[in-house]
């Protein structure tokens, strides 16, 4: 019975996120055909719930809450950070801007954390354990294939549930 609860509110949750990644941001590129965005022409918006309060996040092109590919911007402050959790689809991550710190595991750990500097890259298989920090107010271009979730360790890291 708990195990069928928890599996409900997961894909409550999942669909939660993807309503949040395509309802409020429009795609700025079009699937299919080519597209040009200069910096000063991103669109920037509210993240999701899913999300620690306090980051932006601008859809390049795709649609992150659809299956298919995308590319999605994040905005964050300094000392922006997202507790420890896992995705169901692989996600590349470039530094545009700033400072990333990506560390692996269920538990948060500044020190065992990695820096990212500004046109470092990352790529997580889905279901790697991960954490992330920003010093200095930092902008990550994030590619991966839809629809994008995030499953936190912690229930209590879930910005959603406070």
């Amino acid at each position: 019975m708990e195990i069928a609860s928890k599996a409900w509110r997961l894909a409550a949750a999942g669909m939660l996120i993807c309503a949040a990644f395509s309802a409020p941001l429009l795609a700025q590129g079009t699937d299919g055909a080519h597209s040009f965005i200069i910096p000063t022409d991103i669109k920037w918006g509210d993240a999701p719930p899913a999300l620690p309060k306090g980051a932006r996040i601008a859809v390049l092109q795709g649609d992150p809450g659809k299956s298919g590919p995308f590319v999605i911007r994040l905005m964050t402050p300094s000392g922006y950070r997202i507790g420890p959790h896992w995705h169901t689809q692989d996600e590349q991550l470039t530094v545009i801007s700033g400072m990333l710190y990506i560390g692996l595991g269920d538990k948060f750990s500044k020190r065992a954390a990695r820096a990212l500097p500004r046109g470092g890259f990352h790529a997580l298989p889905a279901k790697e354990h991960h954490y992330a920090f920003a010093n200095g107010r930092t902008i990550i271009q994030v590619n991966g294939n839809g629809p994008f979730d995030i499953n936190y360790i912690n229930p209590a890291d879930d910005p959603q549930k406070k």
